[in-house]
């Protein structure tokens, strides 16, 4: 159905409970739909090892680009955005980016590669990502490489 119809009324009978169950614990129809959006994006697995950090980034990149860029995706990040007077959903949403980018650096860091620390990476490979995604310049592959090739003076 389209969101515009969407309710706590409707969505309180379809799970049936009473609708003040769901004002009680979410406040809000927009505070629902990003904590469905966190639960949709929390990764199943660990990112794709390849062997070297460069390889992991483009794969993560790759993959959080097709994930994110799918009309689902960027949904369920104008959600989150919505959401914002709330910041553990923001935080949240973030915290498993920096989890994702962590383990990739961990591996390197066990392989004996340097990277840039996971800051870095939130600002220079997910932060224009992430914006091309909200503002309709739909990224693709490419723009991930480049992204992730741009990061090699930084050791990747």
């Amino acid at each position: 159905m389209p969101r515009e119809e969407l309710t706590f009324p409707l969505i309180a009978t379809e799970a049936g409970v009473t609708p003040s169950t769901l004002y009680r614990r979410w406040g809000d129809l927009p505070q629902l739909l990003a904590d469905v959006a966190l639960q949709h994006i929390r990764p199943v697995a660990e990112p794709t090892d390849t062997g070297s950090l460069h390889g992991d980034l483009q794969a993560w990149a790759e993959q959080y680009i097709e994930e994110m860029g799918s009309p689902l995706g960027r949904t369920m990040l104008r959600d989150m955005l919505v959401a914002t007077q709330q910041d553990q959903v923001t935080c949240a949403c973030v915290d498993i980016t920096r989890e994702q980018l962590g383990i990739l650096l961990s591996r390197a860091q066990a392989r004996g590669e340097s990277g840039p620390d996971v800051e870095t990476l939130l600002d220079q490979l997910v932060a224009p990502i992430v914006y091309r995604i909200l503002y309709g310049l739909q990224p693709d592959v490419a723009f991930g490489r480049k992204l992730v090739d741009q990061l090699h003076p930084l050791k990747v």
